[in-house]
């Protein structure tokens, strides 16, 4: 899972970014380079611990998130010019974007708007990826139209479905529609997919809070959630996370007691990305190791195979599979067999979130 890090300039991205890779990357309130700060999280997940305490592996693999602080120029950001070549690219590769608004008021790095107003933030950088996708379509439109006069009757008709489509996007888009919301067809998302447009993807919000909003936390959440239901949204304080962060996980629980804080910004996060992208997690133990691995909800076996090695999607013969609960009750692999709950799942089996797997293959 790739994640995207983007917000307006002083909003705190690159502490956010911090928070959830536990990284050391300088915070600056501005940086003129296109080049992100790249990390990875290993996703919580406290079924591994049980696992281990089953198969005792040499070696446990948690699945991992990786993050791109997107620094961008402020004028990208905050303009209604069209996002520049270089900060598309590592956008339009994300599964999702993340966008960090400031909600913290502090003197000594001033809003670039002049106040703080999060609901406004979010309106304009929505503007901003709109303006990206527009410019997009406009560019592919008029290909197509070239395209289109030398065309011969097979691909025409291919060709016109597409131009159709994009005209009828553009429409909304130009109607402050991101495209995530047009509810368009499986067949249409498919045709679009290769384009990667920004209001497509999957947008989390988290709210950039400060030290003495933490108590009001909830509220200011749910404020931006009835402002913007369509959006999945965390408040965290990104200072404080950060710093947390730095310490080790015994200081750091200890500090969240204290001030209230019972879940790391790093859970919430994943948990609502997981959610907000419909993924889930299942198990393999080869090799006397424990490996955990992210698939999107809905895929049968031999994809899943596939995401472990190429080799296994193709010469897949069928998988064995138990549930993470059954197993958990069992004990071990050999109680689970006698109960008859260890099953052997063709190339049909959709895997469940927590399956454990074992894939039979031949190549």
């Amino acid at each position: 899972m790739k994640i995207a890090i983007i917000g307006l300039p002083k909003s705190g991205k690159t502490t956010v970014f911090n928070a959830l890779t536990k990284g050391k990357a300088e915070v600056a309130a501005y940086s003129p380079s296109l080049t992100p700060n790249i990390g990875v999280a290993k996703v919580p997940d406290s079924r591994l611990s049980a696992l281990e305490n089953i198969f005792h592996p040499k070696k446990t693999v948690p699945a991992e998130v990786s993050y791109a602080d997107i620094a961008g120029s402020p004028k990208a950001f905050s303009s209604k010019e069209e996002i520049g070549g270089g900060l598309l690219s590592y956008l339009t590769t994300a599964d999702a974007l993340l966008q960090v608004v400031r909600a913290f008021e502090n003197g000594k790095i001033p809003h670039p708007e002049g106040s703080v107003d999060p609901k406004r933030d979010i309106a304009t950088l929505d503007l901003e990826l709109a303006f990206s996708d527009l410019a997009i379509i406009e560019r592919k439109l008029g290909r197509l139209e070239a395209t289109l006069k030398g065309a011969k009757a097979p691909e025409r008709g291919l060709l016109e479905k597409e131009q159709l489509l994009l005209e009828k996007i553009k429409t909304a888009l130009e109607k402050d529609m991101p495209i995530r919301e047009q509810g368009l067809a499986k067949d249409e998302l498919k045709i679009l997919s290769t384009y990667q447009f920004l209001t497509a993807k999957p947008m989390l919000v988290v709210l950039n809070i400060g030290d003495e909003q933490i108590p009001r936390a909830s509220q200011l959440e749910q404020e931006i959630k009835s402002a913007y239901p369509q959006f999945a949204v965390v408040a965290l304080c990104g200072k404080l996370e950060m710093e947390l962060g730095q310490l080790s996980d015994a200081e750091a629980e200890e500090f969240r007691e204290a001030l209230g804080l019972t879940t790391p910004a790093l859970d919430w996060i994943i948990n609502l990305s997981y959610r907000l992208l419909e993924l889930i997690s299942f198990f393999t133990t080869a090799s006397a190791e424990l490996k955990a691995w992210t698939i999107p909800r809905g895929i049968t076996a031999p994809k899943a195979a596939g995401k472990v090695h190429s080799d296994m999607e193709r010469g897949f013969i069928r998988a064995e599979v138990i549930s993470y609960s059954d197993l958990e009750r069992c004990g071990n692999l050999a109680e689970a067999r006698k109960g008859g709950l260890l099953k052997m799942e063709g190339k049909n089996y959709v895997v469940q979130d927590g399956d454990v797997i074992t894939f039979l293959f031949n190549v």
